[in-house]
């Protein structure tokens, strides 16, 4: 028998039973439809942390409080440890001290209310120098950064993440406009460009003066250790000299910490390869999950599959020995029935490829709804391996029940009633 023929038989066999081939398809729909949405999200994902990686900067260095085994080498929480100080910041950016450092841009965080208007929200307030925007790549929609004056003469100015200016201030400008935080007024001088995406948490943010913060919301009192701070951005005059720059700063840090030469570090040095490395192999393990998770649905639409094939058999006995009796071959009733068997599992592959796309378009529409714009995409290598797994299924299912049906005896399957 020709393949074309099995796949003629194989089509209208199931279009006989339209219910029956539709319910035992629902198992490999939902499957290839999870797999193909996780790993095509996935794929995008990934593609964002790239773009947002590569707009912050190849010669990027953070360092954090804590020591490097804490958090998989992310120093733990931002503010966790109080080990990094505004004093060890200048230390850095002496460039008799670390000639490999361009720039030092020591921040800190606290949480806040801010009021505007008729308009009240909770904040994360940032307390940054002026060297934060060109250290970081950020770009202003509106208005301006804090300068050294505003910094130098602790004054009340703020910039605002794209988020938190819509929320407080909507469509105006709120440029010029004042605010309230923690019932203490501060004027906006400016507005950042969205930045959505992987590292879209500046959007939700309010830039204040350093010197500002710590004299007024976050009031940290200088101890032996100075102004503590909760992270410091650091540039390095190029990509090719951010080892020397890590080696300076571990250098220059475990001197001011007083850190024998046996005793680990209270603090993380990471570079933007270091986090990136990180970000994908985090990445890697939860699309694994996801995976996991997605391909029971396969395992169980394979299980129904094998079921149905099984049941096939069965009520298509005489059917069988009536063939093979006219001269059919095992291996033509084998050829058929895995012909069957993988041709439904194709027809749910199919339509599990048409609901990802969906679900993919609607996730779109959704993270754009929330300020994390994506283009939405099905790439060939996703469709052909979801393809590719449909017929795989289909084929491993119909196995036992295609070589159950060649092994039939054609006397005895003439008599089956």
């Amino acid at each position: 028998m020709k393949i074309k023929d099995c796949i003629v038989i194989a089509l209208h066999t199931l279009a006989g039973n339209k219910m029956r081939s539709a319910l035992t398809m629902l198992g490999v729909l939902i499957g290839v439809a999870a797999v193909i949405s996780v790993v095509t999200l996935g794929k995008i994902d990934r593609q964002m942390q790239q773009e947002q990686f590569a707009a912050l900067g190849a010669n990027l260095i953070y360092v954090l409080p804590g020591a490097p085994s804490a958090m998989m080498g992310l120093g733990g929480p931002m503010g966790a440890a109080q080990t990094l100080t505004l004093e060890d910041a200048e230390a850095l950016a002496d460039p008799g001290n670390a000639p490999s450092i361009s720039l030092v841009a020591p921040a800190t965080q606290t949480s806040a209310q801010a009021a505007a208007g008729g308009e009240n929200m909770g904040v994360r307030v940032a307390g940054v120098t002026p060297e934060y925007q060109p250290v970081n790549n950020f770009e202003l929609a509106q208005g301006r950064f804090i300068t050294s004056v505003d910094y130098h003469g602790r004054a009340r100015v703020v910039v605002l993440g794209s988020h938190i200016s819509e929320e407080l201030f909507g469509l105006m400008s709120p440029v010029g406009q004042t605010l309230r935080l923690d019932g203490q007024q501060f004027r906006v001088v400016g507005v950042l460009k969205t930045k959505g995406g992987t590292f879209g948490v500046e959007d939700l943010m309010v830039f204040v003066p350093l010197s500002t913060v710590q004299s007024t919301l976050f009031a940290t009192q200088a101890g032996s250790l100075g102004h503590t701070v909760h992270v410091i951005s650091i540039q390095a005059k190029s990509k090719v000299e951010i080892d020397s720059a890590k080696e300076e700063i571990t250098t220059i840090l475990r001197q001011r910490h007083h850190i024998g030469p046996n005793d680990d570090d209270d603090f993380t040095v990471m570079s933007m390869d270091a986090i990136a490395r990180i970000a994908g192999q985090l990445e890697m393990i939860v699309l694994l999950i996801l995976g996991a998770i997605a391909s029971v649905s396969l395992l169980v639409g394979s299980i129904g599959i094998m079921n149905i094939m099984l049941v096939s058999v069965v009520e298509r006995t005489r059917e069988i020995g009536l063939r093979k009796a006219l001269g059919a071959r095992r291996s033509d009733i084998l050829v058929q029935f895995l012909t069957e068997s993988a041709a439904l599992s194709l027809c749910g592959g199919v339509a599990g490829i048409i609901l990802g796309w969906i679900i993919i378009k609607v996730v779109s529409v959704v993270a754009a709804g929330a300020g994390l714009p994506f283009v939405p995409m099905l790439p060939l290598d996703v469709v052909a391996l979801a393809v590719g797994v449909s017929l795989l299924v289909g084929i491993i299912s119909g196995i036992y029940p295609a070589f159950r049906a060649a092994r039939l005896d054609p006397i005895e399957a003439l008599r089956h009633e």
